[in-house]
């Protein structure tokens, strides 16, 4: 069995929200802030990865 590589969004906005995108098989609503410095943050659930349109193809 191989492991998926987390999924890599590409977003508008600086704060988010990331619920694991499975439904009733996601995890908790969480809410995440992209830092301006660094352009991306990731879900500590479901380790997605969420990069600002700004720094896409950067990080």
């Amino acid at each position: 069995m191989t492991t998926q590589a987390p999924e890599t969004k590409i977003v508008d906005k600086y704060r988010i929200a990331c619920d694991g995108d499975e439904g009733g098989l996601g995890h908790p609503r969480v809410w995440l802030q992209i830092p301006e410095a660094t352009g991306f943050v990731e879900c500590g659930y479901c380790d997605a990865k969420y990069v600002h349109r700004d720094f896409e193809g950067k990080v």
